[in-house]
């Protein structure tokens, strides 16, 4: 893929931004963030879950080499109401954990919500429950309707409690308390 990296140098000793494409990140260093990221979900974070951040947009915050913050956006089609809509699906936002409480999920929040407003209908992720105020204070809203994937079998209902559904709806008018349904991808749907 062509295109220059994103980068914003730290100010003051502040983390340096980096945004990319998976395919403009050196592979040793896309590994790094990986680790990271896997640190930092603490064993929650499976093969699958890494697989569904390549291809996309990655967010990523440094500390001089060493990863310190992530978050990717990945297309994904969603239908709500019988109308596919182009979702920016937001994968694997994490901080280290010995740098949280410092602002960085809101600096990579804030780069993740300008890509979904700049390329999609709206923004979709699924929260882990200690960060639903951080998306909730930014205006994502919680996902009241039933959820379901397309499958070869069909819809099959995938209710996850653990994990909410969250949307940044951007311009379009959603009815949360309807239906919506994700494309199929291997691993966990949502």
């Amino acid at each position: 893929m062509s295109g220059p990296v994103e980068r914003a140098p730290g100010l003051d000793g502040a983390p340096r931004l980096e945004i990319a494409h998976s395919a403009q990140i050196e592979p040793a260093r896309l590994a790094a963030v990986r680790v990271m990221v896997e640190e930092a979900f603490a064993g929650r974070f499976l093969p699958d879950d890494w697989e569904h951040c390549l291809g996309g947009v990655h967010v990523m915050l440094f500390d001089g080499d060493d990863p310190i913050g992530h978050a990717a956006v990945g297309q994904r089609r969603l239908v709500h109401r019988g109308y596919p809509l182009r979702a920016g699906y937001v994968e694997a936002v994490a901080v280290r954990p010995d740098r949280r409480g410092e602002g960085h999920a809101s600096t990579l929040m804030e780069r993740v919500e300008a890509i979904c407003a700049a390329a999609y209908d709206l923004g979709a992720l699924r929260s882990a429950e200690r960060a639903v105020h951080l998306y909730e204070r930014r205006g994502w809203l919680l996902w009241h309707g039933p959820c379901s994937q397309l499958t070869t079998e069909g819809l099959l209902p995938t209710p996850d409690t653990s994990s909410p559904l969250y949307v940044l709806p951007l311009e379009r008018d959603l009815d949360r308390d309807a239906a919506i349904v994700c494309d199929p991808r291997p691993g966990r749907p949502w």
